[in-house]
């Protein structure tokens, strides 16, 4: 299988828009103005050799690179770029699973995958005059990594043959869907590098991690991963928001009612899908830069907006009202889909 990955594509579209940013660094996130709070959804490559990444504040990316090109998301022409790609990679007559605006995996049957990859880069940039990346493997997890080997718009491909040659004694945060946090954890544990993971033992790491995620783990470190690329579209799991104060607020008062708004923001969101929430999570981030999320289950599935808000409310008990804020979010995990579905608007409990 393939996964195709469009380099830099946000600041790729801006640069499509205005070809004089072109070898400039650009960085796009906000409302593209560095003095206001915000953080950077992507970086062009030349802002990114000053050590500019996502999740960036703003305002540090402006003092690493203080004649960039700061821009405002404009989420509807990613929109419709990335529509024409998925379209353009669908007529190749493929099986396309779309992971996002920028990546999906492709399903292929052929003994020569590398003259796929370049048709397919052929053909992205000929409809869209972005370039893309391209990984090859035997399962998703291996054909998500290599991607990052052939970036930018090249190709790699990476199997059960070379996994442990290539990825072996790389840190285990160099895999898909583990974090630092979770690198860290692992790092306590003396597992530092994929072989290491690899190795471990799933008892210890079940009973560290849980029964799931521990053997998952152990499975990543052997490059163990699905084999199966489905066209059903993506569904989402979760609705959130969220708002970055221009000022750090010390009035948890007023902390409250910003999660009272945000509640029923992303309860309308949830009930737009008629699938009802079943857990409310609300992320905090103090003063300067960090952050901490805590998370409840609700008694039963509902989309009773003030069931969703004294949740949210009530979660704040569990954060440091000595600290001053500087984000709010709030998040409603849902149903899973066809299951708990409401026919009406009604709420389910409440």
């Amino acid at each position: 299988m393939l996964h195709v990955d469009l380099d830099q594509f946000i600041a790729a579209v801006e640069v499509l828009r205005n070809p004089a940013l072109a070898g400039r660094p650009v960085i796009v996130g906000g409302r593209g103005d560095p003095t206001e709070r915000g953080v950077v959804s992507t970086a062009s490559y030349e802002a990114r050799e000053y050590g500019v990444g996502s999740g960036m504040p703003l305002r540090v990316a402006a003092r690493k690179v203080p004649d960039a090109v700061f821009l405002p998301v404009d989420a509807d022409a990613y929109t419709q770029v990335s529509d024409v790609v998925m379209d353009t990679l669908r007529g190749l007559g493929v099986v396309v699973e779309v992971l996002g605006w920028d990546e999906a995996f492709l399903g292929v049957d052929t003994d020569d995958p590398e003259a796929v990859a370049r048709g397919v880069q052929t053909a992205v940039f000929d409809a869209t005059g972005l370039h893309c990346s391209v990984g090859i493997g035997d399962n998703k997890l291996r054909a998500k990594v290599a991607t990052g080997f052939g970036k930018p718009r090249g190709r790699f491909r990476l199997t059960r043959d070379n996994w442990f040659a290539v990825m072996g004694e790389r840190g285990t945060d160099a895999l898909w869907g583990i974090g630092s946090r979770t690198a860290k954890k692992l790092d306590a544990l003396g597992i530092r590098t994929v072989r290491d993971l690899a190795a471990a033992s799933e008892p210890d790491l079940a009973a560290r991690f849980g029964p799931k995620t521990g053997p998952w783990l152990v499975g990543l470190g052997r490059g163990a991963g699905g084999t199966t690329v489905t066209a059903e579209p993506w569904v989402a799991r979760s609705h959130g928001r969220e708002v970055t104060f221009q000022q750090d607020v010390s009035d948890w008062a007023q902390v409250a009612e910003h999660a009272r708004r945000l509640a029923a923001r992303v309860t309308d969101d949830i009930l737009a899908e008629r699938r009802p929430g079943v857990r409310v999570e609300v992320k905090i981030r103090y003063a300067p830069f960090t952050t901490h999320t805590t998370a409840r289950a609700l008694p039963e599935p509902t989309l009773d907006p003030r069931v969703v808000a004294d949740t949210a409310v009530a979660l704040l008990d569990r954060f440091d009202h000595d600290r001053r804020v500087r984000l709010i979010g709030v998040r409603v995990v849902m149903t899973e889909p066809g299951s708990g579905r409401v026919d009406g608007t009604v709420p389910v409990s409440g």
